[in-house]
């Protein structure tokens, strides 16, 4: 494999969460191809004009799933580069059957069997077992991550798998983070900010609870919640029965976040379980008070953010109070030192390096 081969990386949405901003990330740094299965309804991400994009379904994830075969044998990529479950185990079983000719990296994007239970996880089991056997490498976003997968997938060979960290690209959030806010809801209050899928995996539960507990002590302080997703009624039921309909307000998406991360008296992660939060990272460029839950591994180690227990309305609400009391004060720069070793570049050659090594030892 050359330096720097051809590459393709493939998402099944361009829908701007987590996971797809990290692939579009590494495709731009790379200066390679992306495509998507299916084009968002809302909320896509934000692709440079002339980038090589090409959405395959404007309409359907089944007809992108379909298509996608035919794409890629009129393709001579050298590595593939993939980041959901089930797409990752599609492309493996191309490869396994001769459709695909290409090296394939599967990023693991969620801890899919501790976050899964029942028939779900069951089905998440089978797609692995089907598809993953041909692939390549496996990238893992944290140690604790890697372990699981491979209690659960005995038949991936552990040199196979790898941990990388999840990259930022620092400059465009900092940039991002400059839009100015015109928002009727902020005139004349502090607000604490949070951001992703209305899923019960985010917390948000969680977070409004602990906030009606700060909210007693801090009356002047709203709680902005961006994002979109099935949880959406009941949230906004549990927000009435605590009488915080003019406190507590579901946002929707916005492509303005980060700036609201950037102005806000903190930012904050409440997620129960994650592979990693890459809103963290974007929080910890823009804000200098940040509080998470000890969601994903290595969280309990990141310097200059304030910690709270996954799933505890008391702990994180001990947490906000730290946060938003006068004495705080939080130091930059063991944030910055953080922060600084997860360009996407880097994160484009350690996948490269790793790949390297992963293919000299399987041929030994």
């Amino acid at each position: 494999m050359k330096a720097s081969p051809n590459m393709l990386f493939i998402s099944m949405t361009d829908q701007a969460n987590g996971a797809e901003s990290v692939l579009l990330m590494a495709a731009l740094a790379s200066a390679s191809p992306i495509f998507f299965l299916k084009s968002a309804a809302k909320g896509g991400l934000d692709i440079p004009k002339g980038h090589p994009t090409k959405v395959i379904s404007k309409t359907s994830l089944l007809r992108g799933f379909l298509k996608l075969p035919f794409l890629l044998k009129r393709t001579s990529k050298e590595v593939i580069i993939t980041t959901h479950p089930v797409l990752n185990a599609y492309i493996g079983f191309l490869k396994r059957i001769g459709l695909v000719k290409a090296h394939v990296v599967a990023r693991e994007c969620t801890n899919v069997f501790s976050r899964y239970h029942g028939l779900k996880k069951m089905l998440f089991k089978v797609f692995y077992r089907v598809g993953y056997p041909a692939v390549d490498m496996v990238v893992c976003q944290t140690q604790e991550m890697r372990s699981v997968f491979l209690r659960n997938a005995y038949f991936i060979k552990p040199k196979r798998v790898v941990v990388l960290d999840n990259p930022i690209d620092i400059e465009q959030v900092k940039q991002h983070g400059e839009t100015q806010i015109d928002d009727t809801d902020l005139k004349d209050t502090q607000y604490i900010c949070a951001a992703g899928r209305l899923i019960p995996e985010k917390g948000f539960g969680v977070l409004i609870s602990a906030f009606n507990f700060v909210a007693k002590d801090h009356p002047n302080v709203k709680l902005l919640i961006f994002g979109q997703g099935p949880e959406n009624k009941s949230l906004k039921k549990l927000i009435s029965s605590y009488g915080l309909e003019q406190k507590v307000i579901l946002k929707g998406w916005s492509s303005n976040v980060l700036a609201y991360f950037k102005h806000a008296s903190v930012c904050v992660v409440s997620s129960i379980k994650e592979g990693f939060p890459n809103v963290l990272l974007q929080m910890m460029t823009l804000n200098n008070c940040v509080v998470s839950t000890t969601c994903a591994g290595g969280i309990e180690n990141i310097p200059g953010i304030l910690k709270a227990k996954t799933n505890s309305v008391s702990s994180l609400a001990s947490q906000l109070r730290i946060a938003l009391s006068r004495g705080y004060h939080n130091k930059r720069h063991p944030r910055v030192r953080y922060l600084k070793n997860r360009s996407p570049s880097s994160f484009i050659n350690s996948i490269l390096s790793n790949l390297d090594d992963v293919s000299i030892s399987t041929s030994n």
